[in-house]
C-alpha cells in the first residue's frame, strides 16, 4: 500500500489540478520523530496530525447581542458589551449591567490603568468605569474626540482620532485629557487606522503605511517617532488588529495593492498569507469588515479572521504557520463564518462571544459540538494521479484514531423486540442518541457513527456521492475505516468528511491501486 500524507492545510489553487485540499475543522500539529523501540533504525512516518478544532460550550447569555466586545481588566472581572450594555462577569459568569451605550454591531475596544476602564466604539462618543466602585459615565472631555481603537502604554491611555492621521493620549494614570497631547503620522499622510501597543512601543497603523513611536516624556507630549522604524504597509480593515505577545496580525493594503494577511514582528512586516487564500479574499465583495483576534490553546496560537459579509473564517496557526479553514454549520447545510466574534482569557478559559446573540462561550477542545449544533470536519488530499495514466483504486484506509478508542466515543446500541414485533433501540448514551441521530451521524437503524468518503475525478471540479463508513464505538480500539473497489481515474482527490460529535484525529490515508499499462 502508499501512504498519504498530509504535510499542509487549506490550500485551494487557483487552478485545480495545482491543488484542491480544504481543511475545515481541524488543525494540523506537527509530529516529533521518535524511533521506535523495536526498529531503532526507523523512524515514524506520520509528520503531521490533524486534531479536532475546539467546540462551543455556553457558560451565560448576556443581554440580546451581539457581543461586540470581550476585555478582562486588570482587576480581575471580566467585561463585554452585549448589543447596548456594558456588563461585568464575575467568574461564575454571572453578569451586572453596568452601563449602556448606543446600539451598534460593530467591535468595540476597551483597556484600562489599573483604575479606569474605558471604552470606545467608533464613534466620537467614550465611556468610563470606576474599576472600584463601577460607577458608569460618559467622557465629557472637549479635548476627547472619540476612536476606533485605545490601548494602555506605560500610564498613558492612546486613541486615534477617527478620520485623521492624528492620535493623542490621556494623561499620566488619569482619565483626563489635555489638548496639546496629540501628534499625528509623520512618515506619509495616510489616515490612521489604530494605535497598537507591542512591546512598550506604539505602532501607528495607517490605511497605507505603519510607523513606530516611543514613550520619550516630553513635556509637550510624552510620545516621539522612532527613527527609521517605517513600513510600507497599511490596514484595510481595521478590526482585523490583534495582537499577542510579540506579534501583530492585520489584513493588509497599501498603495500596490490589498486583501494580504501580514505579521509585524521587531520593526519587520512579514506576509503570512498564501497565494490560494488571497485568491478566496479576492472573491469577496466586502473585505473591509474582517474582524481579527487572537488564542493560545494546547501549545498553538491562533489567529482567527472572520470575514461577516463573505461568511468565511480563515485561522492561522503561529507555531506550524499554516492556515486551516473554520466553519459554522446552519442548520440548512450552509457554511458560515464561526459564532465567535471576539475573545478573552479569563478563569481559566479561551471566552468568546456570539457575533449575532448575547451567547458568551468557552472554547473547549473536549466539545464536539457548536452549542449543541454539529461541527462538519474536512480534510482533501493530494491530487494523485501516475503519468496521467488510469489507476485502479481498490481500497482507501483512513489512518486515524477511531471513536471507539475513547470513552467519548458512542456505546453500541440496545435493541428490543416490542408487542408488535418491530426491532426498537432503546438506548445509545442516553439523551445523547437524539443529538447523534440528528446530526445524521447514524445509519437509519441507529447501527453506527460514520465518516463519508467522497472522490473526484476532475481535480475537484466535480465530485462522487458520499459513501459512509464505520468510526466505531467504546472499546473498538483497532475499528479500521476504509472503503474499497474505488473505481478508475486518472487524476484523483479523495475529501474526507465528518460530524460526528466524538474525540478522534486524522493522520492521513494508505491506498491501493493497480496501475493501468497504458
Amino acid at each position: 500500500m502508499t501512504q498519504i500524507a498530509l504535510v499542509d492545510g487549506s490550500y485551494q489553487a487557483r487552478s485545480l489540478i495545482a491543488s484542491a485540499q480544504r481543511c475545515v475543522n481541524l488543525y494540523p500539529e506537527v509530529n516529533q520523530l521518535n524511533k521506535t523501540l523495536f526498529y531503532p533504525q526507523q523512524m515514524t512516518n506520520t509528520v503531521i496530525t490533524h486534531y479536532l478544532t475546539p467546540g462551543l460550550r455556553q457558560l451565560v447569555k448576556v443581554g440580546t447581542g451581539p457581543i461586540r466586545g470581550l476585555y478582562t481588566a486588570s482587576t480581575g472581572l471580566l467585561y463585554c458589551v452585549s448589543g447596548s450594555g456594558l456588563y461585568s462577569l464575575n467568574t461564575s459568569f454571572v453578569a451586572t449591567l453596568r452601563g449602556s451605550i448606543p446600539y451598534l454591531t460593530t467591535p468595540v475596544s476597551m483597556a484600562d490603568n489599573g483604575a479606569t476602564l474605558v471604552l470606545v466604539d467608533g464613534t466620537a462618543n467614550g465611556y468610563q468605569v470606576d474599576l472600584t466602585t463601577q460607577a458608569f459615565s460618559a467622557i465629557s472631555s472637549p479635548a476627547f474626540y472619540g476612536a476606533d481603537r485605545v490601548d494602555f502604554m506605560d500610564t498613558y491611555m492612546v486613541f486615534n482620532k477617527p478620520g485623521t492621521s492624528q492620535f493623542y493620549s490621556t494623561t499620566s494614570n488619569l482619565v483626563a485629557f489635555d489638548p496639546l497631547y496629540f501628534a499625528a503620522k509623520t512618515a506619509k499622510p495616510d489616515w490612521l487606522v489604530a494605535p497598537v501597543v507591542m512591546h512598550d512601543e506604539l505602532w501607528l497603523i495607517g490605511e497605507q503605511t505603519t510607523e513606530v513611536w516611543y514613550l520619550s516624556g516630553g513635556t509637550d507630549f510624552p510620545f516621539s517617532k522612532t527613527p527609521g522604524a517605517f513600513m510600507q504597509h497599511g490596514c484595510m480593515a481595521k478590526y482585523s488588529i490583534a495582537v499577542q505577545n510579540l506579534q501583530i496580525f492585520w489584513l493588509s493594503q497599501n498603495a500596490q495593492g490589498e486583501r494580504v494577511v501580514l505579521k509585524g514582528e521587531g520593526y519587520n512586516v512579514e506576509r503570512i498569507s498564501t497565494h490560494a487564500i488571497e485568491a478566496d479574499f479576492a472573491k469577496y465583495t466586502v473585505a473591509s469588515d474582517a474582524v481579527g483576534f487572537i488564542y493560545q490553546q494546547q501549545g498553538h496560537q491562533f489567529y482567527v479572521l472572520s470575514f461577516p459579509t463573505a461568511k468565511k473564517t480563515w485561522v492561522y496557526d503561529t507555531q506550524t504557520d499554516l492556515w486551516h479553514e473554520r466553519t459554522f454549520l446552519q442548520p440548512t447545510g450552509a457554511e458560515d463564518r464561526i459564532r465567535a466574534n471576539c475573545s478573552a482569557t479569563y478563569a481559566g478559559l479561551n471566552v468568546v462571544g456570539d457575533w449575532q446573540d448575547g451567547r458568551i462561550y468557552a472554547l473547549d477542545p473536549d466539545v464536539y459540538t457548536d452549542d449543541g449544533s454539529p461541527i462538519e470536519r474536512i480534510r482533501s488530499f493530494p491530487t494523485l494521479q501516475n503519468e496521467m495514466r488510469r489507476t485502479t483504486y481498490v481500497f482507501f484506509i483512513a489512518d486515524m484514531e477511531p471513536a471507539g478508542s475513547t470513552d467519548a466515543g458512542p456505546v453500541r446500541p440496545q435493541y428490543q423486540i416490542d408487542a408488535a414485533g418491530n426491532l426498537v433501540l432503546t438506548t445509545v448514551n442516553g439523551n445523547q442518541y437524539a443529538t447523534i441521530l440528528n446530526q445524521a451521524a447514524l445509519n437509519a437503524d441507529g447501527s453506527t457513527i460514520a465518516i463519508g468518503l467522497r472522490w473526484s475525478d476532475t481535480g475537484g471540479a466535480d465530485w462522487s456521492e458520499i459513501v459512509y463508513q464505520s468510526l466505531g464505538f467504546q472499546g473498538e480500539f483497532q475499528t479500521n475505516v476504509q472503503w474499497s473497489r474505488l473505481g478508475m481515474g486518472r487524476r484523483r482527490v479523495f475529501e474526507l468528511r465528518w460530524t460526528a460529535p466524538v474525540k478522534t484525529a486524522l493522520n492521513g490515508a494508505y491506498i491501493d491501486v493497480v496501475k493501468a499499462s497504458e
